[in-house]
C-alpha cells in the first residue's frame, strides 16, 4: 500500500469515527478533495406495527385428578353366559355371596386327614375353576350333565364319593363345593405323585407359563378332559390337552369378575 493511500486511509477512518463524513469504499479520490458533508443523525425507519386487538385470555384449564374407576355394582351379572338350548336352570340359585363363601369353605379343608398326603386345595383355584364352570350360578344343570358352581358330572360324584367315604350330594351348592375340590385334591394327588416326585405344590409360581405342564396346569386340564387325556397329552410331549381352558383358569386367577362378590 502507497504512503498516500494509507494516509487517505487514515484520514476516512477519522471522519467515520467523528461523524463528519463518509468516503465510498475503493473511491480514488482524496478525502481532502471532498467538501465536508453534513449528515444528519440517520433514524432507522420502521413501520410502526399496528395496536394488538384486544383479545379475550382463555382461561387456563383446572389441573384434574384421575378418579379410579368405580368397579361395577355386584347386582349387575358379569357372566352373562348364555346357555345352550340343553341346559336348563332347575330350582332357585342362592347368592353369589352365598356361593363364594360355600367355594372358600371347600378351600380350607383337609383331605386325607388320616394319611398323607395331607392336601389342600388354594381358595383362588377353586374358585376361578367354579367361575369358568357356571359363575357361581348354582342351579345350572349343563347338557352332559355338569350341575351346579363345580358343575360336577354324575360319574365325578360317584367317584369321590366313593373315594373319599362321602355321601354327597351336588344339588347342594354346598357340597357341590366340596365335590369339586375334592375332585382337584384327588388330581394334584395322582399327577403330584406320578411326575412331580411326591411335590404336591399347586403355587402358580412352579409354572413358566399358562401352558407349561406344572401341576397347577395339569390339574387344572384335567378337570376339564379328565385325567386321562391331559396325562396321555402329558406323556405324548410334555404339553396339555386344552391350552385354551387352562389359560381362562389361570387368568382367572390373576384377576376376576368374581372378586366383585
Amino acid at each position: 500500500m502507497s504512503r498516500r493511500i494509507r494516509i487517505v486511509a487514515a484520514v476516512t477512518a477519522l471522519l467515520v469515527v467523528a461523524g463528519c463524513g463518509q468516503a465510498g469504499a475503493g473511491e480514488k479520490e482524496t478525502v481532502a478533495a471532498q467538501a465536508p458533508v453534513s449528515v444528519a443523525p440517520t433514524v432507522e425507519e420502521t413501520t410502526p406495527e399496528p395496536d394488538p386487538e384486544p383479545t379475550t385470555e382463555k382461561p387456563k384449564p383446572k389441573p384434574t385428578t384421575k378418579k379410579p374407576t368405580a368397579k361395577p355394582s355386584p347386582t349387575e351379572d358379569p357372566f352373562n353366559m348364555q346357555l345352550p338350548d340343553c341346559a336348563e336352570y332347575v330350582g332357585k340359585a342362592v347368592s353369589r355371596a352365598k356361593a363364594k363363601t360355600a367355594l372358600n369353605a371347600a378351600a380350607t379343608k383337609v383331605y386325607w386327614p388320616g394319611s398323607a398326603p395331607k392336601l389342600k386345595v388354594p381358595a383362588d383355584l377353586i374358585r376361578a375353576v367354579a367361575w369358568h364352570e357356571s359363575g357361581w350360578v348354582s342351579n345350572i344343570r349343563n347338557c352332559d350333565g355338569g350341575y351346579g358352581l363345580m358343575q360336577v358330572m354324575p360319574d365325578t360324584q360317584d367317584f369321590v364319593n366313593q373315594r373319599f367315604e362321602k355321601s354327597y350330594d351336588s344339588k347342594d351348592y354346598r357340597q357341590n363345593a366340596m365335590l369339586g375340590a375334592n375332585y382337584l385334591a384327588w388330581l394334584t394327588k395322582y399327577f403330584g405323585e406320578k411326575y412331580f416326585k411326591k411335590n404336591y405344590d399347586l403355587s402358580a409360581s412352579k409354572c413358566k407359563s399358562d401352558a407349561s405342564p406344572c401341576l397347577l396346569n395339569l390339574v387344572a386340564d384335567a378337570y376339564n378332559m379328565g385325567f386321562g387325556s391331559t396325562e396321555e397329552a402329558y406323556l405324548d410331549g410334555k404339553k396339555l390337552s386344552n391350552p385354551e381352558y387352562v389359560h381362562l383358569i389361570r387368568a382367572n386367577m390373576r384377576e376376576c369378575d368374581c372378586d366383585r362378590f
